[in-house]
C-alpha cells in the first residue's frame, strides 16, 4: 500500500514539481494523523503524518514511491452564515469549540441543526451549501494534540445544549484554563 508520511513545507508556488495524484478528503479526515483511504484514482493509501498536522486544500504531500500528491478539500455540507454582527456569532460558536471558517463577510461551520437554530436566534441568515470546509487553524494547529494525549479525543466539551443541567469532567493536570466556569453538582 502506498504511504504518505510528510507534507511539503514550502508554498506550492515555490515548486516546479509534477503532481501525480490527488487525495480528496473532508476536513474531519484532513486533521487525522493516521488514515486509510484512496486516491481519486482508486489506489489505496495509508496516511501516517505527525500528530497535529492539518492538511489544507492545495497542500502537497509526498508518497513512499516518490510521487507528489495534491490534497483536495472535498466539498461537504456546511452552514454559510451571514450577519452584520459576525464577531458576536463567531464568539458564540467559538465558545462551543466549533471549527469555524472565516471569510470576508461570512462564517461557515459543518451542518448542525442545533447551532443553525442558535445563530438564527442571533439574527444571522443561514444558507445550506456544499463547499470545501477550511476552518481557521486556531486551536487546531499545534496545541490541539495536547488534549488527544490526555484522552479528550480532541474535543473539550460539548456545549450544544445550554438549557439543561450537565457535568463536565476536567483533567486538573491539563495545564491551562479553557475560560469557562461551570457549577458542578
Amino acid at each position: 500500500m502506498l504511504e504518505i508520511k510528510s507534507k511539503l513545507k514550502i508554498p506550492r508556488s515555490a515548486y516546479k514539481v509534477e503532481v501525480r495524484g490527488q487525495l480528496r478528503l473532508p476536513f474531519e479526515s484532513r486533521q487525522k494523523s493516521r488514515l486509510k483511504t484512496k486516491l481519486v484514482s482508486g489506489e489505496e493509501v495509508g496516511m501516517i503524518l505527525p500528530r497535529g498536522e492539518i492538511l489544507r486544500g492545495g497542500d502537497l504531500v509526498t508518497a513512499s514511491d516518490g510521487r507528489v500528491i495534491e490534497i483536495v478539500a472535498e466539498p461537504e455540507k456546511v452552514l454559510h452564515i451571514e450577519t452584520k454582527d459576525l464577531a458576536r456569532v463567531a464568539y458564540h460558536l467559538g465558545n462551543r469549540h466549533v471549527p469555524v471558517q472565516v471569510g470576508e463577510g461570512f462564517l461557515r461551520i459543518t451542518e448542525d441543526h442545533v447551532l443553525e437554530e442558535m445563530v438564527q436566534k442571533l439574527g444571522a441568515k443561514v444558507s445550506h451549501l456544499e463547499a470545501p470546509f477550511e476552518p481557521e487553524a486556531g486551536a487546531y494547529a499545534g496545541g490541539h494534540h495536547q488534549h488527544d494525549e490526555m484522552g479528550h479525543g480532541g474535543k473539550i466539551h460539548d456545549h450544544h445544549h445550554e438549557e439543561h443541567d450537565h457535568e463536565h469532567v476536567h483533567d486538573e493536570h491539563c495545564g491551562h484554563d479553557h475560560g469557562h466556569h461551570h457549577h458542578h453538582k
